[in-house]
């Protein structure tokens, strides 16, 4: 029937691997420089394009091994599998960060926010009510169910603009 010489199933590991990799790279990056506090636009965007790349070549590799033929559903299930592994590996990543590396670290994120929403211009009553809301999604597997949905999302969306694109269905 299909000759698939790679599968959607290598590919995703594969992709989610180097991607959560690089991501884990970038955050070292971030603490080493001392930036890891700072919510700076760029390494939103680096991290957002490298998404879109990540997405981009994964299925055009899948494409390119499965005799040039892609399915709208093996780009999308493609992307948002990539996206999750990534994002667990990431997760894993903090865990440990945050765990081993620099214990701290969750205290002195809420404190650099409350400095932040401060000069912002809140008063004391808003600020309190922003981090009681804060110390809700402290904990890890709320923070961790929340990345992992938010990736398979942005997962979603991409590849589905990529699958829309790059599909060449098989004739029956």
């Amino acid at each position: 029937m299909e000759n698939k010489t790679t599968t959607s199933k290598t590919i995703i590991i594969n992709y989610g691997l180097i991607l959560g990799g690089i991501s884990i790279f970038i955050s070292l990056i971030q603490y080493a420089v001392g930036d890891h506090l700072e919510q700076k636009k760029i390494y939103g965007i680096i991290s957002f394009l490298l998404i879109i790349v990540a997405i981009i070549l994964a299925v055009k590799n899948f494409k390119k091994n499965n005799e040039g033929y892609l399915s709208f559903g093996e780009a999308v299930k493609i992307g948002v599998g990539l996206c999750v592994v990534s994002s667990i590996i990431i997760i894993t990543y903090n865990l440990i960060f945050m765990n081993f590396i620099e214990p701290d670290f969750m205290n002195q994120l809420l404190a650099k926010q409350e400095e932040m929403m401060f000069n912002n211009g809140m008063n004391e009553e808003q600020i309190k009510a922003a981090m009681a809301m804060a110390q809700k999604f402290k904990g890890p597997f709320i923070s961790s169910a929340f990345g992992i949905i938010m990736s398979a999302f942005v997962g979603f969306v991409i590849s589905a603009i990529t699958g829309a694109i790059l599909k060449n269905s098989r004739e029956e």
